[in-house]
């Protein structure tokens, strides 16, 4: 079967989303994904303060992250495939639930072997988190509206890192290190009961058959599976996750460690380095809206549209301006906390745009209905592979070269990413050219 370069569609009877039940969908999973922030970040807010306790050191944290993002990406798979079985209600429960427990295992831990098993357990129920809550999503929208609804909604995670890092350091400065493991556990039980509750199936979901109909729901299982297999073999995916691996070393680098580095580099306070920090989230929350109201606005028109293009080329342009505002805080974060703030915060609006729009919206499209949680978990499965290598990468290289080198290293990524990008947008462009060509023949043919 050959190989069609055009995005997964929806079923030919489009489905009409009504208002109220998107906007529960769309608020559950919202404070869903943010929450699972909680259960991530405060390793980022308490590494100083495990590393300058005289019992532990900053040995006790050696490969903690690195079994975190390990667990994180191979889950993404498995729980990408589970998503598309057993639902998103029941994956994210699991996930926050499962998460609540690792954090409690790590807040009462003394050993860095337990931190490292319970960050292990932390890393598989986090990986619940993007596919079971982008299936989701994919049941409440349709590709005219995915771009401009899934941007609103991919603010999740960047409000979700830097309010994490609020309350993780809030509690870290009342109650010590420990609290910020111990006091997000709560919440994520709390979370996890929401959406067990609110969370519904949405009207673009394949809809269930019924027991009696052996011959339909053996036809809905053969169609998910073979769904899944076309992603697999969709040279766009490989395209999205390559670019992916890219941006998520860049962006898990600089969330693990940007308190460490505006602390330990530029003299700041624990405190002020983990409020400073969050302006890398915050630019990220007006550059996911503004990417995705603009893809949709040129994807709308479908194929056959003039105005159509590949979400994937917007992504393109935002990865070469990342580039240069990467460099451009690494030459001037120095020269006042004002300048580092909005450098930092120029720095999140060109990096979490095409993040959240190549693992969120442009995912959806290449796995449609059948797949949308399988694509975006093997998407973001690759790109996790790049998390995985962060603390090899930014340790290694600021240890070896310095910071400065380090940040040459995130332009030479960032550039490399708008790279892999580009053979999906000429597959996808000339795709749409031949449907545009085909459609002129039919108009021709009919007059």
């Amino acid at each position: 079967m050959p190989y069609d370069a055009r995005v997964s569609e929806p079923r030919k009877d489009e489905v009409k989303i009504p208002v109220a039940g998107r906007a529960v969908a769309f608020g559950v999973t919202w404070i869903a994904y943010f929450t699972y922030y909680l259960g991530r970040k405060g390793i980022s807010a308490a590494k100083t303060g495990i590393a300058d306790d005289r019992a532990l050191g900053a040995g006790a944290l050696v490969g903690v992250e690195t079994a975190l993002l390990t667990a994180y990406a191979l889950g993404q798979y498995a729980s990408g495939f589970l998503g598309d079985r057993i639902g998103a209600r029941r994956l994210v429960t699991f996930g926050l639930l499962a998460s609540a427990a690792a954090c409690l295992a790590f807040g009462f831990s003394s050993a860095g072997w337990m931190f490292v098993i319970a960050y292990l357990v932390n890393g598989f129920a986090q990986s619940t988190g993007w596919p079971g809550t982008t299936k989701a999503m994919a049941e409440w929208t349709t590709p005219a509206d995915r771009g401009r609804v899934m941007g609103l909604w991919g603010t999740c995670y960047q409000v979700g890192g830097a309010v994490a890092t609020i309350i993780c350091a809030r509690l870290i400065v009342a109650y010590g290190w420990r609290a910020a493991f111990i006091g997000p556990a709560f919440i994520l039980v709390a979370v996890a009961l929401l959406v067990h509750l609110l969370l519904k199936r949405g009207p673009a979901a394949i809809a269930p058959r019924t027991a009696a109909d052996q011959v339909g729901a053996r036809a809905d299982a053969d169609a998910a599976r073979e769904a899944q297999r076309r992603v697999l073999r969709n040279p766009l995916i490989y395209s999205y996750g390559t670019a992916y691996f890219c941006i998520k070393l860049v962006r898990y680098s600089l969330l693990f460690w940007l308190p460490w580095y505006l602390t330990k580099q530029l003299g700041y306070a624990k405190d002020d380095a983990n409020y400073i920090s969050t302006a890398f989230e915050l630019g990220g929350f007006f550059g996911t809206i503004a990417l995705g109201w603009v893809s949709d606005r040129f994807v709308r028109g479908g194929v056959g549209g003039t105005r159509a293009q590949p979400r994937a080329a917007f992504a393109v342009a935002a990865l070469v301006l990342l580039a240069g505002s990467l460099g451009l805080f690494a030459a001037s974060a120095s020269a006042s906390t004002i300048v580092c703030i909005a450098t930092l915060a120029l720095v999140g609006f060109c990096l979490f745009g095409p993040d959240a729009l190549i693992s969120g919206a442009a995912a959806q499209d290449a796995g449609g209905p059948h797949a949308a949680a399988f694509a975006a978990g093997v998407v973001n499965g690759i790109g996790s592979i790049g998390a995985i290598l962060q603390e090899l990468v930014t340790k290694g290289v600021s240890e070896s070269y310095g910071w400065n080198a380090l940040f040459i290293v995130f332009v030479g990524l960032a550039l490399l990413a708008a790279a892999c990008l580009v053979p999906g947008v000429v597959l996808q462009r000339r795709a749409i050219a031949a449907d545009r060509s085909k459609a002129s023949r039919t108009v021709d043919l009919a007059g």
